[in-house]
């Protein structure tokens, strides 16, 4: 298996606007313990407060907050990603813009959240942010669906996925974490880690679109991501012949509220 050279970081993160509606039905969700995690770490309830949600894409995340009764509005600089996002949730606004420039007023937040989508900022400019929108006692929550690699399956898929695109994907899952609890030099967010695991049963071709819409994907030309593709549906019709896979996450919390 080759291992294919790692597109520009700018190239990846525009990538998802041209598939966004693949992005909506096929990335997963968030499990409900998730954000009452979120609620125990800010000390403060989601209902009736206003959360500001980042890279909010196509809503998946925006929609489990909005249903829990958060007076919510989604920024999100995709033009492909709004447009689907306002497809799903007509009745939640939704501005362009982008965490390194909130399209925000001043202390005009009591969340501000990103889900799956922190990595994508430069902190030496979204954090002042950040601190500018939140309220006196308000709390940013990031987080990110990582995949348990404990589970044999998917440790053995991760590292073929590795070996095919030169990544390691174990130290992926922990980078974006890990930066966001250095990336506060003034000292007034203090972060709190947790992980949070679930899972969900979803047809192989489900899955397949899910790994498929991830922008390292996107961006890798089609010929060689077809190729990974009819290999690995090879092997997971090995592991599941009944063709349903069960997908496990640990989904990596970091809450950090103001001082």
């Amino acid at each position: 298996m080759t291992t294919t050279p790692r597109p520009p970081a700018a190239d990846r993160a525009h990538s998802f606007n041209a598939v966004a509606a693949q992005y909506a039905a096929n990335r997963p969700s968030y499990p409900p313990a998730l954000l009452d995690t979120v609620e125990e770490l800010a000390g403060r309830p989601l209902a009736g407060a206003r959360v500001v949600d980042v890279g909010a894409g196509t809503g998946i995340a925006t929609a489990l907050l909005h249903a829990l009764g958060a007076d919510v509005v989604a920024v999100e600089p995709g033009a492909g990603m709004a447009a689907e996002f306002r497809r799903a949730l007509p009745g939640v606004p939704v501005v362009r813009g982008s965490g390194d420039a909130l399209p925000i007023a001043d202390a005009g937040a009591d969340f501000i959240t990103y889900a799956q989508a922190w990595h994508w900022t430069d902190p030496a400019r979204s954090v002042p942010e950040v601190l500018r929108v939140l309220r006196p006692g308000g709390a940013l929550a990031l987080w990110w669906n990582t995949n348990a690699l404990d589970v044999p399956w998917i440790a053995a898929g991760a590292e073929r996925a590795g070996c095919f695109f030169g990544v390691d994907v174990a130290a992926e899952q922990r980078k974006a974490a890990d930066g966001a609890e250095r990336a506060d030099p003034s000292g007034r967010l203090r972060f709190t880690r947790r992980s949070v695991r679930w899972s969900r049963r979803v047809p192989i071709d489900t899955h397949l679109a899910n790994i498929g819409s991830h922008s390292l994907l996107l961006v890798t030309p089609e010929q060689e991501t077809a190729a990974f593709f009819e290999e690995e549906r090879a092997h997971l019709l090995k592991a599941f012949p009944d063709g349903v896979v069960e997908e496990v996450y640990d989904v990596l919390l970091v809450v950090a509220r103001t001082t």
